[in-house]
């Protein structure tokens, strides 16, 4: 898999057309759940040279075409900061505020992101009352203690939390079917280290659940998910998002989708998840809307992707169930989940039929 990630991605970025670090740059603010309720976020992505597993010869992970955003050189500190001053030159702070940092990759990476930078951006942030909660993403392998009591010391008086791609519990599909280069293990040492600092700091972790990875079928894609925010929370994580699949390109995902060996999963599928989560686990559960409705993103039919968008938003800012919703196209995703081992780009167990 990795062989094939790696070629994968050289095509695609042989075909990125480059963009400025302005261009590059983008920020929004939307309704959010924050620890302390519902509340506003402001979304900043800031460009980088890019994710170093994507970059490396492994390819990266081959749902994400994320490096296709990226820089792909070093980018100043300077440039960093004068972007991300910026960006908050143009938002106003209202109360119970979240302020969520995207790099394209990992935000304790120093090789991605400047150590001066990223001292830059939480001395801004921390004199913002406004300003509850400061949430960047990170591989685990960059999560080390002395890094997060750094951090953490600047912004005393926010909640910190440290997001990380666990994808799946499964380390099969996690190793081999996404490409994601760690263990279950080198995860739960991140989880550790985060948990070992609670008693000084407001530090919490999330972790990212992908829905339906490649070779995965929609029946195991969803049990997997579920299994996985067991898992996070028995681990001590704080929060849980679930991302479903969208076809970004560039990407292995893309090339099944476009041989019609890999679909998104049913937004059916993804109420069924966030309703069994609800009912499993106690830590909060997001479902990312992305992408819904759309040819390559999660989808029903045209009658009732948007009404299901709806209420999966609102599910998640008041935590709740997602209520009984009728269309017709649901009886056809219960005979995929019925039949969806059968079909070409799953992961066939023929025991299951012996």
């Amino acid at each position: 898999m990795d062989r094939l990630t790696f070629k994968s991605r050289k095509r695609a970025l042989k075909r990125i057309k480059r963009r400025s670090l302005s261009e590059l740059a983008a920020s929004w603010v939307q309704d959010d759940l924050l620890y302390s309720g519902r509340g506003r976020a402001l979304f900043m992505i800031l460009p980088t040279m890019g994710c170093s597993w994507a970059l490396s010869e492994s390819g990266g992970c081959n749902m994400c075409s994320y490096i296709s955003d990226s820089f792909l050189e070093p980018v100043k500190s300077s440039e960093i900061t004068e972007i991300f001053d910026e960006i908050m030159s143009r938002h106003e702070f209202d109360d119970r505020m979240a302020v969520k940092i995207f790099t394209s990759g990992s935000f304790l990476n120093p090789e991605e992101f400047p150590e001066d930078a990223r001292t830059h951006i939480l001395e801004r942030l921390s004199r913002i009352d406004a300003v509850e909660e400061i949430i960047f993403e990170s591989r685990p392998e960059y999560i080390e203690e002395n890094v997060l009591r750094e951090c953490c010391e600047l912004v005393p008086d926010k909640i910190v939390e440290v997001s990380i791609g666990l994808e799946t519990c499964d380390e099969k599909t996690r190793l081999l079917k996404i490409n994601k280069g760690f263990t279950g293990s080198e995860f739960e040492r991140g989880i550790g280290i985060i948990s070992g600092l609670k008693d000084e700091f407001m530090l919490k972790s999330k972790a990212y659940i992908l829905v339906k990875p490649v070779l995965v079928s929609e029946k195991r894609a969803m049990d997997e998910a579920i299994s996985t925010a067991v898992y996070a929370e028995k681990t001590g994580v704080d929060r849980v998002s679930f991302c479903p699949s969208t076809v970004h390109r560039g990407t292995i995902m893309e090339d099944l989708w476009r041989r019609g060996s890999y679909r998104p999963p049913w937004i059916w599928s993804l109420v069924e998840i966030i309703n069994r989560t609800r009912e499993t686990v106690s830590i909060p559960s997001i479902m990312d809307t992305s992408g819904f409705g759309t040819s390559r993103g999660p989808y029903n039919c045209r009658k009732c992707n948007r009404d299901l968008k709806k209420l999966i938003i609102k599910s998640n800012l008041e935590q709740e169930m997602v209520p009984p919703y009728e269309c017709e196209c649901r009886e056809r995703w219960s005979a995929e989940l019925k039949f969806s081992e059968l079909t070409g780009s799953t992961d066939i167990m023929y025991e299951d039929y012996s």
